[in-house]
């Protein structure tokens, strides 16, 4: 069995359901209030509103992540 939420939603077929801000702060290893932070910067991963519950797509938040590198690494 997957270890992580997004690598059970990876191993299923269908739409991958959305993220909650404890799993996307656990896979990034980040304090919740860190993400309501960048939230409120505009700083962090694009976060969508679903009703009144944030919400992320796991392909948003690694587009974000690897946005992030700063380091080349085709050296």
């Amino acid at each position: 069995m997957p270890r992580t939420p997004r690598a059970a939603a990876a191993s299923r077929t269908g739409p991958v359901p959305l993220a909650t801000p404890e799993e996307v702060a656990a896979y990034l290893g980040v304090p919740v209030k860190t993400l309501y932070q960048w939230r409120h910067r505009r700083i962090g991963p694009t976060v969508h509103k679903v009703g009144r519950h944030l919400r992320y797509r796991w392909r948003e938040v690694d587009a974000w992540l690897d946005a992030q590198t700063s380091y080349d690494l085709t050296v």
